[in-house]
């Protein structure tokens, strides 16, 4: 071996390690007493899927759902959620060099019952979903990751078919356009996704869109919402019908193209789909099913953003609320929040298809996963 290989093999092998101890997975919880861990981090071995718990938050209630912020410094919960009269969004910095995570603030939700958090590429605004009372909220944050007070808060009431689900309005995520030039909120109450412009230039960024709204089929539940890698195509998951809706996406406008079972042929009612998420090379989308099914669905993407079923994977755990794909498409996480387990399974680019894989990790009422990969 000469003397460069040696060199170049001695590098790879220092940067590959470096990496595969460089990435933090972020769960969240119904914890349901402050004097309980809320927040975990655990560091994922990319090599074995291993996760090694680093450190965790207490005197927090139910961080039932957490983001991070583009430079990965900050992490924010949603807090106070499933709380009669409450409701919160905190921040959290982030130091992985000391592995620690340092309450900043919090700030009222501007609605009952907060399930979802998005921040702007410019890591600047946060906006935040409230399910119980159906609205939205937006927030500057500060250069050190404080949540300054609401700047903009929109309700929304009228319900739809479903008595028992759909009374009223419940937005139940806030999801940016891939240019962050919109937003859209899926409300499964009301059985649309509506649309707002961003500016973040403005003191209040959001204003109204040509396009207020997409009618979903009635009764489907509209939940969670994603764009495909390319921006041309957008995937909302339908709880109450177990379903996946496709449309096809240009500046602000969703035009239905497509609408598949997310759930088996095994499951003919009760429906509870969940989370929704694209692989990074945009060739395969995964939804979950709570409920009795307990799976992941995997399904390809054609080229003219259409799906077509792979398969299912069980999650090993009950009620997959939240799970979430690393950058690199490597590994898929699940968070089991009834069985209160973090399932890591290896992901196979060619056939999407996954493989349980590391250690499972107990975490009683898991709600939420997120991971973030530091350099």
């Amino acid at each position: 071996m000469t003397k460069t290989i040696a060199i170049f093999l001695f590098t790879f092998f220092i940067s590959f390690n470096f990496y595969s101890q460089n990435s933090y997975v972020f769960v969240g919880s119904y914890n349901s007493d402050k004097n309980k861990e809320g927040i975990y981090v655990f560091q994922l071995d990319t090599l074995t899927g291993d996760l090694k718990k680093i450190t965790s938050v207490k005197n927090i209630l139910n961080p039932s759902y957490l983001t991070v912020s583009p430079n990965g410094k900050y992490i924010f919960a949603c807090t106070e959620t499933k709380t009669p009269n409450a409701g919160s969004v905190s921040s959290f910095e982030f130091k992985p060099q000391n592995k620690t995570l340092t309450f900043i603030n919090s700030q009222k939700s501007g609605g009952e019952n907060p399930v979802y958090l998005s921040v702007h590429k410019s890591g600047k605004w946060l906006i935040n979903a409230n399910y119980t009372q159906g609205s939205v909220s937006v927030y500057p944050i500060t250069a050190g990751g404080k949540i300054n007070p609401i700047v903009q808060n929109f309700s929304y009431s009228e319900g739809s078919i479903n008595k028992e689900r759909q009374e009223r309005s419940h937005v139940h995520s806030a999801v940016f356009s891939p240019d962050y030039d919109f937003v859209f909120l899926p409300d499964l109450g009301a059985d649309k996704i509506r649309s707002y412009r961003f500016d973040a230039a403005k003191k209040q960024p959001l204003s109204e869109n040509q396009y207020p709204f997409t009618s979903a089929t009635l009764g489907s539940g509209p939940r969670h919402f994603t764009f495909h890698p390319n921006g041309k195509f957008a995937y909302c998951v339908e709880e109450l019908t177990g379903t996946i809706s496709v449309y096809k996406y240009v500046t602000g406008k969703l035009d239905s193209i497509q609408r598949i079972n997310a759930h088996t042929d095994a499951f003919k009612d009760d429906f509870n789909s969940g989370d929704i998420h694209i692989s990074p090379d945009g060739r395969f989308l995964y939804a979950s099913n709570r409920g009795e099914e307990n799976n992941i669905a995997i399904f390809s993407i054609e080229s003219n953003g259409t799906l077509k079923t792979v398969g299912y994977q069980a999650t090993f755990g009950k009620t997959p609320r939240i799970f979430t794909i690393d950058s690199t498409g490597k590994f898929l996480i699940v968070a089991n929040q009834t069985s209160g387990n973090v399932i890591v399974f290896k992901r196979n680019s060619v056939t999407g298809l996954l493989k349980k894989s590391g250690t499972e990790i107990k975490v009683e009422n898991a709600s939420c996963v997120q991971i973030k990969q530091y350099l």
